[in-house]
C-alpha cells in the first residue's frame, strides 16, 4: 500500500478541511476531543474491529476513553503531554510551574502554542482551573491572563516551530508537545522539559476512518499494521512520542525512556488532564483566543 500524507497544524484545521468536503483520506489522526466532535458531526465511519486484531495490544489506560467509550470510531495512535521546553544552560533548572511563561525577565524569548485549546488551557491550569472550564468567569480570567502574557511573547507558533527556535537560541522557553521536546533533548544537553504543576495536558492522537473513504479495507489494514508490536515500537522510536501499545513497550529505545518526562510516575500522570469536547463552549474558546491574538 502506497501512503500519501497531509499534515495539519491543528485539529480545527483538519475538521474545517473535512467539513468543507475534503475527500481522498482513508485514515485521519484527530486528537481526543476532536474525535468526539467528529462523531457528533457524523464525519467518521464506524470501525470493523474484526479487521483490527492488533487492538489487543493497546493498554487499558488508552481504551474506552471518554471521547469514544466503546472505541467504535477510533483507536489510539500515539500519546504525549504538553509542557515547556527550555534552555537550562541560560535559565538554570526550573521548577515544574507555568510561571516562567509569564515572567517579565523572559520577555521576547517565549513561544506559546498557536492552539485555541492548549494555550487557553495553560492559563486555566495556571489559575488552578480545569482545561475544560465552561464558566464565563473562569474563561474571562484565562483571557485576562493571556492578555497579560502577550507582551512578553515572541509569538504563537506550532510545536514544530518552537522546538528549533529553542535549539538555536532564538527562544528560551517554548510551549511544546512532548515528542518535540524529547527530539530536542536527545541531541542537546543544554535543554530540559518540564510538565508544569498544578496540571498539564495528556493527549491521545487517534486513527479513524472518515466518511467517504475510498479504500476502507486498506484503511483497516493500515490501522492494524500500526498497532502491531514491532511497528508500534518503531513508530515511537522515530517520532519520540509515547506509545499506547503495551506490546511495543519492551522494544522502546532505552535512551528515549530515560529522557526527562518520557516515563511518568503516578504523581505526574494523575495530575494530567485530557482536553474534552466542551460543546457550545467550543465557540467561547475560539473567540477568547482570537481576542487575545488581536489585542
Amino acid at each position: 500500500i502506497e501512503v500519501t500524507q497531509d499534515y495539519f497544524s491543528s485539529n480545527e484545521d483538519l475538521l474545517a478541511k473535512l467539513q468543507a468536503g475534503g475527500t481522498g483520506y482513508d485514515v485521519i489522526v484527530p486528537s481526543d476531543y476532536m474525535v468526539s466532535i467528529m462523531i457528533k458531526s457524523d464525519i467518521l465511519e464506524p470501525l470493523d474491529m474484526s479487521k483490527i486484531p492488533n487492538f489487543k495490544n493497546v493498554g487499558e489506560n488508552y481504551k474506552g476513553l471518554s471521547y469514544d467509550p466503546k472505541n467504535e470510531y477510533s483507536v489510539p495512535y500515539q500519546w504525549g503531554t504538553t509542557g515547556i521546553l527550555y534552555n537550562k544552560k541560560e535559565l538554570g533548572t526550573l521548577e515544574p510551574s507555568w510561571d516562567p511563561m509569564w515572567d517579565p525577565a523572559n520577555k521576547g524569548m517565549i513561544g506559546m502554542l498557536n492552539d485555541e485549546r492548549e494555550t487557553p488551557g495553560a492559563a486555566l491550569y495556571k489559575l488552578g482551573y480545569s482545561v475544560n472550564a465552561t464558566s464565563k468567569e473562569q474563561l474571562d480570567e484565562a483571557e485576562a491572563e493571556l492578555k497579560k502574557q502577550k507582551p512578553l511573547l515572541r509569538g504563537y507558533f506550532d510545536s514544530t516551530q518552537n522546538r528549533p527556535s529553542i535549539i538555536n537560541g532564538d527562544l528560551l522557553l517554548g510551549h511544546v508537545f512532548s515528542g518535540d521536546a524529547f527530539l530536542a533533548l536527545s541531541s542537546n544537553e543544554d535543554l530540559d522539559f518540564i510538565i508544569p504543576e498544578p496540571a498539564a495536558t495528556r493527549w491521545t492522537d487517534n486513527m479513524a476512518v472518515p466518511k467517504g473513504a475510498e479504500h476502507p479495507d486498506n484503511a483497516h489494514k493500515f490501522i492494524n499494521y500500526i498497532l502491531g508490536a514491532k511497528t508500534g515500537a518503531e513508530l515511537s522510536n522515530y517520532t519520540y512520542y509515547n506509545t499506547p501499545n503495551e506490546a511495543a513497550l519492551p522494544m522502546i529505545d532505552s535512551a528515549l525512556k530515560n529522557l526527562p518526562g518520557y516515563t511518568l510516575g503516578s504523581s505526574v500522570f494523575d495530575r494530567l488532564q485530557i482536553i474534552e469536547d466542551v460543546g457550545r463552549a467550543t465557540r467561547a474558546y475560539s473567540t477568547l483566543f482570537t481576542a487575545v491574538k488581536s489585542a
